[in-house]
């Protein structure tokens, strides 16, 4: 399929084109649980992420890196910097599959 056969697709249809590799560990860490639960009333990450990783559920946030896009947004995005965000290891991860 060219690009312009991709023209018009929902984003269902493209994340059609992504498989995921992932590893048992995760690549990403919340470092602080305690400042999610008493500094963070927005819960910020759990709108930015476009992969929806984050989930805030009663008083803990729950990571779900294996369907991680590896954007990078929440290393940038916790105003908190309580996110450490690493690529997965060799050969784990985000497999992009051109049309």
């Amino acid at each position: 399929m060219t690009s312009a056969g991709n023209k018009g697709q929902s984003i269902e249809e493209k994340q059609y084109l992504l498989r995921f590799n992932a590893d048992t560990k995760s690549h990403l860490t919340v470092m602080d649980a305690d400042v999610c639960l008493t500094s963070c009333p927005d819960k910020i990450c759990t709108i930015f992420c476009p992969a929806e990783v984050y989930k805030w559920e009663d008083i803990r946030m729950h990571v779900g890196y294996e369907g991680c896009h590896e954007c990078g947004s929440c290393r940038i995005g916790c105003p908190h910097q309580n996110i450490k965000w690493e690529y997965p290891k060799g050969g784990h991860g985000i497999v992009f599959r051109l049309g």
